[in-house]
């Protein structure tokens, strides 16, 4: 019996990373997760712990890595991701677009290992054009708030692709739109977490400006299967993953006082400097190449993630 392969994933205790593990191993490859906790939580890989392919390596990606041993796979999904997080860190965000994804690609072509970026729908920055399709440059305010983060991922898919091109090596690049599901940290300052922790405790629900800005929510094991899509394909460019049905954020808080059943109360806050006016992803792409699109619809995901919400940080308050 030939041994399995390895995957290496940078990132690998954060919400993102932590459900690529679980499928990974479920693929039976061996993974290697890599990450500093800046932001990832062990907790989400606890379980894997007692799983003999699994091994976690405490490190900074944006520090030099060598890991032993043949290696297939290499996908980077490090990076603080919430607005919270990278205006907390912002030179670590930095860093880790610019100096992590370096030394990922280097660890990749060390190894002959396909690449993989977790880039971003905010590459594509406040739109001017909707839905965002991949052939869209973008509109980005490079030294506002949000420019650490939109930034470094744009200079990140930029020099993945200036590997591939100049190393001819096998390099995808996954543009994530909004995702929720079960792992995402209460606090983690994105609408659907900090809407479903305000609705269980029955507190005002804080929305910014009049509400009418737009996103497009993917369940995390929709997204999943469109990364494990993309991973083992030919393709090496940029491919939008996310849900395309399009939703208000207002109209997103008065979903989630519905489904828990919340006394809450909607209230309006100032909106945050550049924040993208709408956000639906053009899933043209993945759909027609790739055969991809998301199954789990809003209410479901939702369900599942306010019962995550509700076992895992509401559970020592039965009141709730």
């Amino acid at each position: 019996m030939s041994a399995p392969k390895t995957v290496i994933i940078t990132g690998g205790a954060g919400f993102l990373g932590s459900h690529l593990c679980e499928r990974f191993l479920e693929k039976n490859f061996k993974v290697i997760a890599v990450d500093n906790f800046i932001t990832g939580n062990q907790a989400n890989i606890q379980h894997l712990k007692s799983n003999p392919h699994f091994e976690l390596v405490l490190h900074d990606i944006s520090k030099h890595l060598e890991i032993p041993g043949e290696v297939q796979y290499v996908l980077h999904f490090a990076s603080p991701a919430s607005p919270i997080d990278y205006a907390m860190f912002p030179i670590p965000t930095l860093k880790v677009g610019a100096l992590g994804t370096h030394n990922s690609l280097g660890l990749a072509k060390a190894k002959n290992a396909t690449f993989m970026l977790a880039s971003t729908s905010e590459v594509y920055g406040d739109p001017l054009v909707h839905p965002q399709s991949e052939d869209y440059w973008g509109n980005v305010n490079p030294v506002g708030p949000r420019g650490v983060y939109d930034e470094a991922k744009r200079f990140a898919e930029a020099i993945s692709m200036a590997y591939h091109h100049s190393h001819r090596m096998d390099v995808k690049i996954i543009r994530i739109f909004n995702t929720y599901g079960p792992r995402m940290r209460q606090r983690d300052g994105r609408a659907i977490p900090e809407f479903i922790m305000s609705a269980l405790q029955n507190k005002d629900i804080p929305v910014f400006g009049n509400g009418q800005q737009t996103r497009s929510f993917c369940f995390v094991s929709d997204l999943v299967a469109g990364i494990e899509k993309i991973i083992f394909s030919t393709l090496n460019e940029p491919v939008n993953v996310g849900n395309p049905n399009e939703m208000t954020i207002i109209g997103l808080a008065k979903k989630i006082i519905e489904l828990t059943k919340s006394k809450s109360k909607i209230t309006f806050q100032p909106l945050p400097v550049d924040d993208p006016k709408v956000r639906q992803p053009d899933i043209t792409k993945i759909k027609t190449k790739l055969g991809w699109t998301p199954k789990i619809s809003l209410e479901e995901g939702l369900l599942k993630t306010i019962d995550f919400f509700k076992s895992y940080y509401l559970s020592h308050q039965p009141e709730v």
